[in-house]
């Protein structure tokens, strides 16, 4: 069996994705997600905390025993936002070089620009979707930033931009109170409409029938406003999260401090003092699309930029 891995290390966590290829098509077997905070303080300071480089490290060195156990052949592991940022990075760099080359010789982590990280997060989100339900938007909202690709299934892309919004951004700049203040609030949304003017002038949403989001704000959300009692991927995985619903969810998120949002069960401990900031972010997403088109919810992808890693491996298998 041939077996493949694709590791995303962004700024809220790093996840690992474990495929067997042999039967042509990428067959799952793990897919695994640690909450590490490597961004933690870097838009603040430039530099990655020495903390956050160590719980990212024992994060790596449990992904790299998994990795030996399933003897993988190959991985390929990415890193985006944090790490663009990071004057200290090469100290990062050394640390996955140590780690992966074990696995593959040569390999160590590689910074991605935000437009390559739009695309291998397009490529995943739409595997699983109808073919005809595009052009698709695929949006994938993660810790420092958030990418907009919009394009066809079989691969056309027609645009895509980064933009330096995330959970972790907002929440370090602005919304610092729990829960945050009004006046945070305002200024917060005040933020992301700036940046999202952006994504207005250089992404064409109006030609977009299908609205994804992927990542862990969305499927958070997913699973919250299907009131599921435990975090289910194959219940989110391709479900329908209705704006009309979705506005009172963020209302109420907003509105709960860290602890109390962690009483849900389906929130994971470590994105919950991030989620206000995150469900901010896609209310503001909301009223850009709504501004822009007749669509009225987002399907919720639980595939992304591993799954898009993984397939450009294969192609070079």
């Amino acid at each position: 069996m041939t077996k493949l891995a694709a590791i995303d290390c962004g700024t809220n966590s790093i996840r690992l994705l474990i495929s067997d290829i042999s039967s042509g098509s990428p067959q799952e077997l793990h897919r695994e997600m640690r909450i590490v905070r490597l961004g933690q303080g870097v838009d603040a300071t430039g530099d990655i905390d020495p903390q956050a480089l160590e719980r990212t490290r024992l994060a790596l060195a449990e992904y790299l025993e998994l990795m030996k156990q399933e003897n993988v052949s190959a991985v390929r592991m990415v890193a985006t936002s944090a790490m663009r940022d990071a004057s200290n990075r090469n100290e990062f760099f050394a640390m996955t070089a140590e780690l992966l080359g074990q696995i593959t010789p040569g390999a160590q982590a590689e910074i991605i620009s935000g437009e390559e990280e739009a695309q291998l997060s397009f490529q995943g989100a739409v595997a699983d979707l109808p073919p005809e339900d595009g052009p698709f938007c695929v949006i994938d909202l993660g810790g420092g930033s958030t990418e907009f690709v919009v394009g066809e299934h079989d691969g056309g892309l027609k645009a895509a931009h980064s933009i330096q919004v995330g959970c972790v951004r907002v929440t370090e700049r602005i919304m610092r109170t729990d829960p945050p203040t009004d006046m945070e609030q305002e200024i917060a949304r005040e933020y992301v409409d700036e940046r999202l003017q952006r994504v207005e002038l250089l992404v064409p949403l109006d030609q977009a029938r299908t609205f994804v989001g992927c990542a862990g704000t969305f499927t958070t959300l997913s699973a919250l406003a299907q009131g599921l009692e435990s975090y289910d991927p194959a219940l989110i995985h391709c479900s329908s999260l209705q704006f009309d619903a979705l506005k009172v969810l963020v209302r109420d998120l907003i509105a709960e401090n860290a602890a109390q949002r962690r009483k849900h069960p389906v929130v994971h401990p470590g994105r919950a003092d991030v989620l206000g900031a995150g469900a901010l972010i896609v209310s503001r997403i909301v009223a850009m699309i709504q501004r822009l088109s007749s669509v009225d919810h987002f399907v919720v992808s639980e595939k992304d930029i591993l799954d898009g890693i993984i397939q450009g491996l294969m192609s070079k298998t």
